[in-house]
């Protein structure tokens, strides 16, 4: 009676000797996930998540490996990570879209500016040749590139017709027009401030008119222009850029102007 005691006893204590290395093993597998997790880049909310995870697991007596890991595999990201990577990405690719539409913008306004440069000074070196100096000049301003043209070389006092003599400059300058990509060119007729009423004109806004029409037709020429890429204006006097005082004030009010503009502006 008292063997089996005995061995009922010693049964027992083999039987409880499992918990030693079981609780070893726990222990193990909970510094080595402490140790991972400390080595990610999670933040306190999740540390505190996996704290609970763990809590749970050794209260519950529900086997560890029945969890799925709070570690991200490699290359995977945690939900609420790959919410707040989302929506950081799609703010900065908002900001960048806006920045870099703007940043086109600049840069494609700097590249006309440097073409219309290009232009005028083509423009300027066949006005030296010629020696037109005090009958053609160009302006680089916001709205484009300016040739004004003085009204005494291309036409007779309230004439509206190019002068034969002056045909040859009107097709050279059209050769300057040409351009790849083509532009929009406005051609604009402007006059002095004293009235003009004759046969063919009733007021100077007529013969502004006409006379940007018969210049643009000239230029229009050349087959190399298209005339989809030309508009004509009359000003009349009502844009003066000297006074109509005196008479070279005047002069310089009687003119033609071509303006080209930006392609940016079309």
């Amino acid at each position: 009676m008292s063997k089996r005691r005995k061995k009922h006893h010693h049964e027992e204590h083999v039987d409880e000797s499992w918990l030693i290395p079981y609780a070893d093993l726990l222990t193990l597998l909970l510094a080595l996930f402490i140790v991972l997790f400390s080595m990610s880049s999670l933040d306190a909310k999740k540390f505190q998540a996996m704290a609970e995870v763990f809590n749970a697991q050794f209260t519950s007596g529900t086997g560890i490996f029945e969890f799925p890991s709070p570690i991200p595999e490699e290359g995977a990201t945690a939900p609420d990570e790959q919410q707040n990577d989302s929506e950081s990405t799609e703010q900065s690719q908002a900001q960048s879209q806006g920045m870099t539409e703007e940043q086109k913008q600049q840069l494609a306004e700097q590249a006309e500016q440097v073409e219309l440069q290009a232009i005028q000074a083509k423009v300027n070196e066949y006005i030296t040749s010629k020696g037109l100096e005090d009958k053609l000049e160009t302006t680089l301003e916001d709205d484009g590139l300016h040739v004004t043209i003085r009204d005494n070389v291309l036409f007779e006092s309230g004439s509206d017709s190019v002068r034969t003599q002056d045909l040859t400059i009107v097709r050279e300058i059209s050769d300057l027009l040409v351009m790849d990509p083509a532009r929009s060119v406005i051609i604009s007729g402007h006059t002095d401030n004293v009235p003009i009423k004759n046969a063919r004109f009733a007021s100077n806004w007529e013969l502004s008119v006409m006379r940007a029409i018969n210049f643009m037709k000239i230029l229009l020429e050349n087959d190399k222009l298209d005339p989809s890429w030309f508009s004509a204006k009359g000003y009349g006097e009502f844009q003066p850029i000297a006074s109509n005082e005196d008479a070279a004030g005047r002069a310089k009010n009687r003119r033609v102007e071509i303006l080209i503009l930006p392609r940016t502006a079309d």
